[in-house]
């Protein structure tokens, strides 16, 4: 016998998953049987009628209701982390209990379900056997609450005499009935690991978490009864609905889904409840007990799968549907605004356009033509906005939407539509992680495009007023397309064109407003000598005493490290030559210079910089172009001996001989020699400007911060000066090189000549000649096309700036030339970098304080 019942349990054992389902799938052909015969039985047009008198209050009082009714079944989770080591914080409990009940009580299948989706939300820091005896505990009390109230339901039944067909219920009451007695007694007596840690505490904190949620259940269903207006003896329900219950769990059919429900509409017809009603009443319990709340508990899993899944794949994820979001609503907010302008300005032509015709359904609606035209470019204001990131666009580019989404489906509602801007709501929330700027600012670009816009639209409303006017239309034929259908409304837009104008400006210069830490950033001289002293200078560095350029330290420690110099041109910074400091520090300035620039929406553009650092900053997302090359004398190999050097050996004797001397004095000067060197350089200017950013000017201060070389002739009279520019204890250079303009030829080669001798007798190795800019640039037919173009100003751009002749001048001395480059971002268009580039280097050279008009709004500037 014995051998017999083993054999029997060894296989049950091995086939327990088939058996399993062979029950399931018994019990779900008898429920589907059951429930087609009850069916067809339904007057369904009354079930519909019942759905459709339910108020919109009814219905928010149902919803809320059912979301209190399965909140009890959280008290599990909460149990279950005091049996683990870790620690959880209550937004997380919550959470993943809210996913693991509602899912559950959808498809819990025994309850494996929840045990699986708890392993997996509390294994963190946990072994094996603590996760699974954690689980084994919380499923033992699960039952717990309603096998107490089976014994309310016999209470019930048999102490109010509900009716004999109940009394015929009693074996499955006490059936279910017995399951909390047997397990309180395991509990209490008995030993060993699995119980040490179940204290009567936590046991009667389960039992209250299962009372509260089999009771809340019940009360739920008898709530959505009396909402539908269904009086029936809610004693009977009561105990039917624990009875039915059972038998659900018997079932073990996912949720008690049929065999619960055919029981329930079986069980109320005695009691006056007809079966259209029972359909009804069961219908909205399952849709706000188990659907809705299962479709919160899926949006939370799918947040939590997938922030798990972008864990595993280092945020690349999170990150495309981000930047997918914010790309279409970009584009929807802008195609919306020009739809809605076209709509203004030639309705009849906008609607007979085939294509035009299958997306107005998906754009806004409004009262009137006036209000299209404003909204229209509010909705590009803020498109401008939301495409630069900048984080103060999100609210008002929401509250836009919200308002238009409102007006459009007050006026015109379908699903289809309900459910596209509710995607676009959904795409403002994905886009919210891409919206990070302070400000925006607007490229050239930008102001062409947004300007076209609005110019576009402005003067082709303008043209078809005109062909709508009386004194045109009388005598003309005018195209269907054209026409308007009253000159009142053209007159409305045409002020909705002046007022969407104020609208669009008051949007740009608020997206552009506030405090920008890269303008007007002040200029303190002990800081830049400091780091120039600690760290040595480079061959621009001596340009920041022109105080015409703004300057940003990076800072280690509360030490100054390295600065750039820059000015800024609508939406770049020029940064000139290289950052001057320590370049041990140079790859975290880098990053957090275009980091705080990419804050305030600002491209970088470095401009007259070496090899090495034009390819750190490729590996940062830069092209580059090369500009020019620098020129190096390496004196030790300078003479004026032989035969290459006759003619500046013959240059330098005449000088000897009649009368001119080379000094070189420090600062500072006295008023005197200013006033000197005052007229030789504006001899030498005569009608030019001076420029400045990457050339120094004339400025008394500036001047006195190096040396200077004079050359006088006979009589003591100043006929030339060159400006020293300090680099680093190897390398000497000029800045300011000026002659009057009657000093004589071959004053040039003088002043450099004799710095060349000077420079080898003070100790120095090279001595830099600076730029000469295009040369050797674009030489090979693989070259980009950007250098190509460059190559052929440089070979025919004479007439405006003396290219060749600069570089041939300069290879009459320099040892090596070594290559300038200009870098940007990737995805800035060249030419526009360039441009600034250019007007940057050729600007008139102004005081700090006046390079910003103030007057302009911001966006304009």
């Amino acid at each position: 016998m014995k051998q017999a019942f083993q054999q029997v349990k060894s296989f049950v054992e091995k086939r327990a998953t088939i058996l399993k389902l062979i029950f399931v799938l018994s019990v779900l052909i008898f429920v589907t049987f059951e429930i087609g015969k009850i069916f067809r039985e339904v007057d369904w047009y009354q079930v519909k009628q019942g759905l459709a008198d339910q108020s919109l209050f009814s219905i928010i009082l149902m919803l809320g209701a059912g979301i209190i009714a399965v909140s009890p079944m959280l008290l599990y989770d909460f149990s279950i982390v005091k049996f683990l080591p870790d620690k959880y914080s209550p937004w997380y409990i919550l959470r993943s209990g809210w996913i693991t009940n509602t899912a559950t009580n959808i498809a819990g299948f025994g309850g494996f379900l929840g045990a699986a989706l708890r392993a997996d939300f509390y294994h963190k820091n946990a072994s094996k056997k603590q996760v699974v005896y954690a689980l084994s505990k919380i499923a033992l009390f699960l039952l717990a609450g309603l096998s107490l109230y089976c014994w309310v339901s016999l209470g019930l039944i048999y102490g109010f005499d509900l009716g004999p067909h109940l009394k015929g219920y009693w074996p499955w009451l006490i059936g279910g009935g017995l399951y909390f007695p047997l397990l309180f007694l395991t509990t209490k007596f008995k030993q060993g690991d699995f119980f040490k840690d179940l204290t009567l505490k936590r046991e009667l904190i389960l039992i209250l978490a299962s009372l509260l949620e089999w009771g809340f259940a019940a009360l739920f269903f008898i709530f959505i009864g009396e909402q539908l207006g269904i009086h029936a003896n809610y004693a009977a329900v009561l105990a039917l609905y624990f009875t039915g219950s059972v038998l659900g769990i018997i079932s073990m059919v996912p949720g008690g889904l049929g065999s619960f429900d055919v029981f329930m509409m079986i069980g109320l017809l005695p009691f006056g409840v007809t079966t259209e009603q029972a359909v009804i009443w069961l219908l909205f319990f399952r849709l706000f007990y188990y659907i809705i709340p299962f479709g919160i508990g899926l949006s939370f899993f799918v947040h939590y799968a997938g922030s798990q899944v972008n864990h595993k794949l280092n945020g690349i994820p999170k990150l495309i549907l981000q930047k997918t979001a914010h790309m279409l609503l970009t584009a929807f907010l802008y195609v919306s605004g020009i739809l809605l302008l076209l709509e203004a300005a030639i309705p009849n032509w906008a609607y007979s356009n085939s294509f035009l015709a299958k997306l107005y359904p998906y754009t806004f609606l409004f009262i009137n033509q006036l209000t299209d035209i404003v909204f229209a470019f509010a909705l590009i204001g803020m498109a401008r906005g939301i495409e630069a990131k900048v984080k103060k666009a999100y609210w008002p580019t929401l509250i836009v939407l919200v308002i238009g989404i409102v007006n459009t489906l007050w006026r015109v509602y379908t699903p289809t539509l309900a459910i596209f801007l509710g995607v676009i709501l959904v795409m403002v929330a994905l886009s919210r992680k891409e919206l990070y700027r302070k400000q925006l600012r607007y490229s050239i670009t930008k102001k062409i495009v947004d300007g076209s816009i609005f110019a576009g639209i402005f003067f082709l409303y303008a043209i078809v007023g005109f062909i709508n006017s009386p004194s045109y239309i009388n005598h003309h034929r005018v195209p269907t397309i054209f026409l308007f259908p009253a000159q009142s409304i053209w007159l409305s837009g045409f002020l909705g064109l002046l007022l969407a104008a104020c609208v669009l400006l008051l949007i740009s210069n608020y997206l552009c407003s506030g405090k920008d830490v890269f303008a007007n950033t002040g200029f303190d001289k002990k800081r830049v000598r400091a780091v120039i002293e600690k760290f040595g200078g480079n061959e621009v560095s001596h340009l920041a005493f022109l105080q015409d350029k703004e300057l940003y330290f990076y800072t280690e420690d509360g030490e100054d490290k390295l600065f750039f110099m820059y000015r800024i041109k609508t939406d770049k910074l020029i940064i000139m030559g290289e950052p001057v400091g320590d370049h041990a520090y140079l790859q975290e300035a880098v990053q957090a210079f275009m980091q705080e620039a990419d804050n305030y929406d600002y491209q970088l553009v470095f401009y007259e910089i070496n090899e090495s650092f034009t390819m750190l900053l490729h590996e940062y997302g830069f092209d580059f172009i090369k500009t020019g090359e620098e020129g190096l004398v390496k004196l030790s190999e300078f003479t004026l001996q032989g035969k290459k050097r006759r003619a500046q050996r013959a240059l330098m004797n005449k000088f000897e001989r009649e009368g001119y001397e080379f000094s070189f004095i420090e600062p500072p000067f006295t008023d005197e020699l200013m006033a000197e060197l005052q007229a030789v350089s504006d001899s030498w200017l005569g009608k030019q400007v001076e420029k400045g950013f990457s050339l120094g000017f004339f400025d008394e201060d500036y001047l006195n911060e190096a040396p200077v070389c004079l050359i006088r002739d006979a009589s003591g009279k100043l006929v030339a000066f060159a400006s020293m520019m300090p680099m680093d204890e190897k390398t000497l250079s000029i800045d300011l090189m000026r002659h009057s303009q009657d000093a004589p030829s071959g004053i040039m080669d003088k002043i450099f000549i004799s710095l060349f001798e000077y420079g080898k007798e003070q100790g120095y190795e090279y001595f830099d000649m600076g730029m000469a800019p295009l040369s050797n640039v674009g030489e090979s037919r693989f070259s980009f096309i950007g250098e190509r173009v460059a190559r052929f100003i440089f070979e025919y751009g004479d007439r405006f700036y003396a290219f060749q002749g600069l570089r041939s001048y300069k290879n009459k001395y320099v040892t090596k030339w070594s290559a300038k480059y200009t870098a940007y971002r990737k995805r800035t268009s060249l030419v526009d970098a360039m441009i600034l580039v250019t007007m940057t280097v050729n600007q008139k050279h102004l005081k700090k304080d006046n390079r910003r008009n103030l007057l302009l709004p911001r966006f304009l500037q």
